[in-house]
C-alpha cells in the first residue's frame, strides 16, 4: 500500500510547531534557544527533557526518548502514526491526500465508524430492557459503575434487530455489513451476527467502537464468545480489548496485564484491579507487543498454568524478544489449572491477586526454563544444545545491557567464560548498519547534517566523494540528496523521513548532539570535512589507477586521469 506521501508530512509537520504540541501537554520553561521540563516518558526529578524549536524536534538526555510533533502523539497520546497524522492535520486545517493514504482510508469511513457507535448505543439500552441479561450480569457480581466503565449492552434474540433499529435504512445496511454486524446463509440473507448475547464493544486508540465481543448467557448456547469478524475498522491481531479504558484511569501505566477474556478484564476491573487488557481471541502477535510496550515499560502475561497456558506464553515470548529494549519488562504469571483471572480475583481478592502478580516469573527465567526443557545440561552435549538453541532467539534482542545480561547468563549455563565469549562474539549490526566510530569523518558530516540540514545546499549532486568506499557514505549521499530536493526541510522532517528504517535511530541519536557553535562555525567544519571527503576520494581513485597500472590494464582516458590526479596531489594547499 502507498505510504501518506513525505511532501505532505514535510507540509503537515513544516505548519506544527512542535513546542505548542508539547507544550500543551507537559508544563515546558525557556532555557536559552529551547526549552526544557521533567521527562513525561520516565520518572526524574531534573530536568533533562528538551524541546528545540529550531530542529522541531525532542530529546530526553535521561531516557533516550526522542522524535518530531508526529512521534510525540504518537508516544506521548498512545496514536498510531495515521491517527497523529490525522490529528496534526486536523489541528492544521489540511486534508489528508485520501487517494495515496497509508492505509487508503475510504472517504466513508466516518459513517462506518459513525454506525458502529450507534450499534454500541442500541446495546447498551437493550440491556436495560432484558431482565435475563441483567440478572446474569449480577450472577457475576457487577455492578453498574462497572457495567457504565466498559459500555456493556445486550444483543436482543431477534435476526433482525440491527436491521429494524436502523429503521433498514440502505445506506445504514450497507454500513453495518461493512461493520462485520451481519451474517449471511446459504441462500444468500444477511441476519444480525451477534444474538442473545452480553455485548463488550471494543475501542480504538480514541475510543472509537470498531467491534464487539459477545457472550452468551445461555450455557447450552455456542460459541461461548464469538467476536466481530476482520473489517475496515478491526484487526483483532492488533487491538487490546480494555486498553482505552485502562488509558481513562491512568496517565502513565504502572504496568499492564494482559489476560484471554472480556471478562477476566472486567472482573479485575470490579476488585480494584484497573491495567488488564486482553487478547481477543487470538495468540499474543507483534503488534500485541508493540502496543503493550508502548503503553507501559512493563507488561505482565497472564495464563492457564497447563499445557496450552505454557505454550501460549512462548508465542508472547517470541513475540516480545525483538522488542526488549533499555527499561522493558516482561513477566509470566501462572494460575492453578481451572482457574483463570475472573475465578482467581474471586476467590483471592486484589491483595491475594496482586500477591500472585508480583510473584510472577521474569522473561529471562522463563526463556531459560523453556528452551532447556529435556535437556541434560549435566552433560557437553546437553550444554552445547542448549547453546545453538538459544542462539537466534539472543540475536533478536536489540542492543542494550538486558541483552548483554541474557547472554551472560547462557554463558554461565554452558561453562563458557568471558574471555571465551569475548573471542567469538555474537554479531550485532547488519551489513548496512550506520558505523558508531566516534571520530568516523562520514559520521561527523552527517552530525552536522542533523543540526543544520541547509548546510546540504552548498553542495550540488551528483557528490564527487559518492563512490567513496567509507562506512556509511551512501546514507551520507541520501541525506544530501533529501534536502536538496526539499530544500526548506528542517532536523525534524529529515529524521521523519527515516522513520521505520534501520537509519531512524541512529540519526536520532546524532540530531539530539548538542554541538554549541554558530552557523559560521558549523559551515566552515561542513565544508572543511567535505574537502576531506574529496581528498579521500581522490587518494581512492588514484589508488584504483595505479592498480590498473600495476596490471597493464590502463586505457588512454585512464592514463589522463591519472596524471591529472597526480599533479592535483603534488600541487601546494590553496592559500586562504
Amino acid at each position: 500500500m502507498a505510504r501518506i506521501p513525505d511532501v505532505f508530512i514535510d507540509d503537515l509537520l513544516n505548519r506544527t510547531d512542535i513546542v505548542e504540541i508539547v507544550g500543551a501537554r507537559v508544563p515546558l520553561k525557556k532555557q536559552g534557544r529551547d526549552y526544557a521540563a521533567r521527562c513525561p516518558f520516565h520518572d526524574e526529578r531534573s530536568a533533562s527533557f528538551t524541546v528545540s524549536p529550531t530542529k522541531q524536534f525532542y530529546h530526553c538526555f535521561g531516557c533516550g526518548a526522542h522524535g518530531t510533533a508526529l512521534g510525540f502523539l504518537m508516544n506521548y497520546d498512545r496514536l498510531e502514526f495515521l491517527d497523529a497524522v490525522e490529528e496534526l492535520a486536523q489541528r492544521a486545517g489540511m486534508e489528508i491526500p485520501r487517494e495515496q493514504a497509508q492505509f487508503n482510508r475510504p472517504p466513508d469511513l466516518a459513517d462506518l465508524h459513525t454506525v458502529m457507535e450507534s450499534c454500541r448505543q442500541f446495546y447498551v439500552k437493550q440491556l436495560a430492557r432484558s431482565d435475563e441479561a441483567r440478572a446474569y450480569l449480577d450472577g457475576r457480581g457487577l455492578d453498574e459503575t462497572t457495567i457504565t466503565h466498559f459500555q456493556i449492552g445486550f444483543a436482543p434474540p431477534g435476526f433482525d434487530s440491527l436491521s429494524r433499529a436502523v429503521n433498514n435504512d440502505a445506506h445504514k445496511l450497507k454500513m453495518l455489513t461493512r461493520g462485520g454486524m451481519f451474517s449471511t446463509n446459504d441462500r444468500g440473507h444477511s441476519y444480525d451476527k451477534f444474538r442473545n448475547r452480553v455485548m463488550f464493544p471494543i475501542s480504538d486508540r480514541r475510543g472509537r467502537t470498531i467491534g464487539f465481543g459477545g457472550r452468551v448467557i445461555n450455557p447450552d448456547d455456542a460459541p461461548k464468545y464469538l467476536n466481530s469478524p476482520e473489517t475496515e475498522l478491526f484487526h483483532k491481531g492488533r487491538e487490546l480489548y480494555g486498553l482505552w479504558q485502562v488509558r481513562q484511569v491512568h496517565s502513565k501505566i504502572p504496568y499492564l496485564l494482559v489476560v484471554e477474556g472480556y471478562m477476566d478484564v472486567v472482573a479485575l476491573y470490579q476488585h480494584g484491579i484497573d491495567t488488564a487488557v486482553a487478547t481477543l481471541g487470538t495468540a499474543t502477535t507483534p503488534e500485541h507487543a508493540e502496543l503493550l510496550f508502548r503503553n507501559s515499560e512493563t507488561v505482565v502475561f497472564c495464563f492457564d498454568g497447563d499445557n496450552a497456558g505454557r505454550k501460549a506464553a512462548w508465542k508472547a515470548v517470541e513475540s516480545v524478544l525483538p522488542r526488549m529494549k533499555e527499561g522493558r519488562q516482561a513477566f509470566f504469571m501462572f494460575l492453578p489449572n481451572g482457574e483463570d483471572p475472573d475465578s482467581m480475583v474471586r476467590k483471592e481478592g486484589k491483595l491475594g491477586f496482586e500477591n500472585l502478580r508480583e510473584a510472577a516469573t521474569p522473561m529471562s527465567r522463563f526463556f531459560i526454563e523453556h528452551l532447556s526443557e529435556g535437556l541434560q545440561l549435566q552433560t557437553l552435549e546437553g550444554r552445547s544444545r542448549f547453546a545453538e538453541i538459544t542462539k537466534p532467539y539472543l540475536a533478536q534482542l536489540p542492543d542494550g545491557s538486558f541483552r548483554d545480561l541474557m547472554q551472560a547468563q547462557v554463558n554461565e549455563i554452558v561453562g563458557l567464560s568471558s574471555s571465551q565469549e569475548r573471542a567469538a562474539p555474537m554479531v550485532r549490526r547488519s551489513r548496512n548498519a550506520v558505523p558508531v566510530a566516534k571520530r568516523s569523518l562520514v559520521r561527523s558530516v552527517i552530525a552536522l547534517l542533523m543540526q543544520q540540514p541547509s548546510l546540504a545546499l552548498e553542495l550540488q549532486p551528483p557528490y564527487p566523494f559518492a563512490a567513496l568506499k567509507l562506512p556509511g557514505i551512501d546514507l551520507l549521499c541520501e541525506l544530501l540528496m533529501r534536502v536538496d530536493e526539499r530544500p526548506e526541510i528542517n532536523t525534524g522532517m529529515l529524521l521523519e523521513s527515516f522513520e521505520g528504517t534501520e537509519h531512524f535511530e541512529p540519526l536520532s541519536k546524532l540530531a539530539a548532539t548538542i554541538i554549541p557553535s554558530e552557523e559560521e562555525i558549523l559551515l566552515q567544519e561542513f565544508n572543511d570535512a567535505i574537502t576531506q571527503l574529496e581528498i579521500r576520494m581522490r587518494e581512492q581513485r588514484l589508488g584504483e589507477l595505479q592498480e590498473k597500472q600495476r596490471r597493464n590494464e590502463m586505457t588512454a582516458l585512464d592514463i589522463e586521469e591519472l596524471m591529472r590526479l597526480l599533479r592535483l596531489k603534488l600541487s601546494p594547499p590553496a592559500q586562504t
